[in-house]
């Protein structure tokens, strides 16, 4: 649009947190080992792990955290 004075869009910056980060900002959570169970399981939050192997370190991207918590949240009234 010519003349047009809007800026362009910003991309939203994730924030990376490791498995204890999340423990302490998520208390939902509980520990460290129920991250880890449900990452061995397939069936956690999506996460990122550096290398294969116990040596890769593991972060979660915020959105996938509160992605996860959202798709688990259940309206009043509404059938468990």
């Amino acid at each position: 649009m010519k003349g047009s004075t809007s800026k362009p869009a910003q991309a939203v910056k994730d924030d990376y947190l490791t498995p204890k980060q999340v423990i302490q900002e998520y208390p939902v959570f509980g520990n460290e080992s129920y991250l880890a169970e449900r990452r061995w399981r397939g069936n956690g939050p999506d996460y990122i792990k550096t290398a294969e192997g116990r040596s890769g370190r593991v972060f979660y991207r915020r959105t996938a955290i509160e992605k996860w918590l959202d798709e688990r949240t259940v309206s009043g009234g509404a059938a468990a």
